[in-house]
C-alpha cells in the first residue's frame, strides 16, 4: 500500500499555498539594478581587442523606489440624456439640453447639485440662484477604502471646497454645468492633474445623479399618460382583477405579447371569449443578468398553467381575471402581489399595453 502517497500531496499543496511567506525574492527590492562593467582580465593576460564600432557606454539607471503617477486626466461622462460636452475644452464642465418633462432646466439641475451634496454630508457656504453658483464647505469627493486587520493603511481623507457653476443659454434649451476646486486640505501635493481629476470626479457624480432622477421623472410621465395603469379592482363578476383604462381591442391585442416576455408560454387565445392560457416558468436568473440588465421580473405564483380572462368593463375599461388551471380565481392576497410585480415590469421595460 502506498499510503505516502496522500501525505506527500498534502505537503506540496501547503508548501505551495505557503511559498510566498517561505520564499522572499529580493531581486526587484528598491529596483536595485546593477550596471554592467567590461571584462576585465588578469594582470597576467592581455584585455581582449575590442572593436570600436561597436563599444557601447556602461548603461546607468536611477533608483527610484516610489512609484510615479502616470494616470491620465479624468474623462466627463456623458450618461444622462441630452448631455454633452465640447471636445477642445480644457474645464471640467458638461452641457445639459431641455429633456422632454424638464420644466425649469436651472432648478431641476439645482436640485440635482443639492442632492448630491446630501448624500456626501456636504454643507454650502454660498448659494446664489440668481447666478447660478453653490460653494461648498470642506467634504472628501473620494473615500479611502479600510483595509482588512493589520494590512489597511492609516491615511486620512483629503477634504475639498467645490463651486458649481450654473450657465443657461439665453433659449433656455440648454445649460451648462461647471465645476471649480476653490480649495483643498490633505497631504498629497495638488497638482494641475490632480485638481482636474478632483473637478471631473465631482462633476461625474451630479451627471449620475442627473440621470437617475430624470429617469424617475421619465416613469412619472408614462403613469400620467396612462402606460402604466395596472390596478387592483374587480372584474363584472365581483371577482379581484387587474383594472386598466385602456380599451379592450388595445389589451386583448398586445397582453400576450407582454406575457412572454415575463416567461410565460402561450397555449391557446381565444379572441371569442378573451382567454387567454399560458403556461408559467420561474426564470433563471445570473449575477450577469443582472449587470446587463437582463434579469425578468420574478413573479409572486407558482409555476404552472393559468388562464387570464380579459374582458370589457362597465365603466369602459378592461378587466384581467387571473385563475389557475381549474379555472379557480386567484386570491385577493395572490392578485395584490401579482399586480405590483407585473406594474415593476412594465416600468422597468416601459411597455405600453
Amino acid at each position: 500500500m502506498q499510503y505516502w502517497i496522500p501525505k506527500a500531496l498534502a505537503v506540496s499543496v501547503l508548501v505551495s499555498l505557503s511559498g510566498c511567506s517561505v520564499f522572499i525574492n529580493k531581486a526587484h527590492d528598491e529596483r536595485n539594478y546593477r550596471t554592467h562593467e567590461p571584462v576585465k582580465a588578469p594582470a597576467s593576460l592581455s584585455q581582449p581587442a575590442q572593436d570600436p564600432v561597436y563599444k557601447m557606454d556602461v548603461g546607468q539607471y536611477d533608483n527610484n523606489p516610489e512609484a510615479t503617477n502616470y494616470r491620465p486626466p479624468a474623462q466627463v461622462l456623458t450618461i444622462a440624456k441630452g448631455s454633452w460636452v465640447e471636445e477642445t475644452d480644457k474645464q471640467a464642465r458638461i452641457y445639459f439640453d431641455k429633456n422632454d418633462g424638464i420644466a425649469d432646466l436651472d432648478e431641476f439641475l439645482w436640485d440635482t447639485i443639492k442632492s448630491v451634496l446630501a448624500d456626501n454630508n456636504a454643507g454650502t457656504t454660498k448659494e446664489d440662484k440668481l447666478l447660478g453658483i453653490i460653494e461648498t464647505d470642506w467634504y472628501s469627493i473620494i473615500k479611502t477604502e479600510e483595509g482588512f486587520w493589520w494590512w489597511g493603511d492609516e491615511v486620512n481623507d483629503d477634504l475639498e471646497k467645490f463651486r458649481f457653476t450654473i450657465e443657461e443659454k439665453s433659449h433656455q434649451r440648454t445649460a451648462s454645468l461647471r465645476v471649480e476646486l476653490i480649495d483643498f486640505k490633505g497631504d498629497k501635493t495638488i497638482t494641475d492633474l490632480l485638481k482636474q481629476q478632483l473637478e471631473v470626479r465631482a462633476l461625474n457624480q451630479v451627471v449620475s445623479e442627473f440621470d437617475y432622477r430624470y429617469r424617475q421623472l421619465e416613469v412619472d410621465m408614462r403613469k400620467r399618460q396612462g402606460i402604466i395603469s395596472l390596478e387592483m379592482g374587480f372584474d363584472n363578476k365581483g371577482n379581484a382583477a387587474l383594472v386598466t383604462e385602456q380599451s379592450y381591442d388595445a389589451v386583448f391585442d398586445r397582453f400576450s405579447g407582454f406575457l412572454e416576455r415575463l416567461s410565460f408560454s402561450i397555449v391557446e387565445i381565444n379572441p371569442d371569449t378573451g382567454l387567454i392560457t399560458a403556461d408559467y416558468t420561474k426564470p433563471e436568473t445570473s449575477v450577469w443578468d443582472s449587470i446587463w440588465g437582463d434579469d425578468v421580473a420574478q413573479l409572486p405564483i407558482d409555476e404552472g398553467q393559468y388562464q387570464i380572462l380579459v374582458s370589457k368593463t362597465k365603466e369602459g375599461g378592461t378587466s384581467l381575471t387571473w385563475m389557475d388551471d381549474k379555472g379557480e380565481t386567484l386570491e385577493p392576497g395572490t392578485m395584490n402581489g401579482l399586480q405590483q410585480a407585473l406594474e415593476a415590469a412594465l416600468i422597468q421595460r416601459g411597455i405600453k399595453i
